[in-house]
């Protein structure tokens, strides 16, 4: 999935609608890690939801309990919805929570995902039998970044792409992507550079495998690196 497409099939609110079929969530969620401006419409659209959750229930439920003691009958909360008494109140709560994402929680999102950022580079080799995994101390507002070697031994089949799948503790797929094989050249390192958004991350081991992919299909493991994050916020 592209940008053009997820603005053009509403993939952020049928996302968050839970309205996605399974092949489509998952090409959503994958182009979302790459996609900044989708990003965005997706954390935005999650603020928002939390924070209606938050406040309809309590007005609907300081509504419900006037109206019991009046009448001394329980009514339905969508018939509370729709009443004046209650839906001045929270429309008002609501515009009060979309006016401060407009003029201050959006404009902060806005600029982390367009602005240049400064992540601090870890170093990180592939994974070795035995070996005491490297831990990288990482705050939410930076993130991280992973150097990668891209460089094939000699004798290794040429590849077409690359898949790349992050994993937590759990086996839990935290990110994925291909990359196409950059064209060799003549004593040059392949070398790229994976940065990590604080937020995709929590306290805990992970394992970043590689894999190559020929032009034929054939997919064979090329790289693993396994490192702890210990998150400061």
């Amino acid at each position: 999935m592209n940008h053009t497409e997820a603005v053009e099939q509403m993939a952020a609110e049928r996302y968050l609608l839970n309205e996605l079929a399974p092949d489509a969530r998952d090409a959503f969620e994958e182009h979302v890690f790459d996609c900044a401006e989708c990003a965005l419409d997706l954390r935005a659209g999650t603020l928002f939801v939390q924070e209606a959750k938050n406040q309809l229930p309590a007005l609907a439920a300081s509504q419900s309990r006037s109206d019991e003691t009046k009448s001394g009958t329980k009514r339905s909360f969508s018939f509370f919805l729709w009443r004046p008494a209650f839906a001045v109140p929270a429309l008002a709560a609501l515009l009060m929570v979309v006016g401060y994402q407009n003029f201050v929680t959006f404009p902060a999102l806005r600029q982390s995902a367009t602005e240049p950022r400064l992540a601090p580079v870890a170093p990180l080799h592939p994974a070795t039998r035995g070996a005491t995994l490297p831990t990288f101390t990482v705050d939410r507002a930076h993130g991280v970044a992973l150097p990668i070697d891209l460089s094939a031994d000699p004798g290794m089949a040429p590849a077409a792409s690359y898949s790349f799948s992050l994993r937590d503790s759990q086996g839990k797929l935290v990110w994925a992507s291909t990359l196409a094989a950059p064209a060799p050249e003549t004593d040059s390192e392949e070398r790229f550079s994976l940065t990590i958004p604080g937020s995709a991350l929590h306290s805990g081991s992970y394992s970043l495998l590689i894999t190559s992919v020929s032009a034929q299909g054939v997919r064979t493991p090329f790289d693993q690196y396994n490192f702890d994050i210990v998150m400061t916020n």
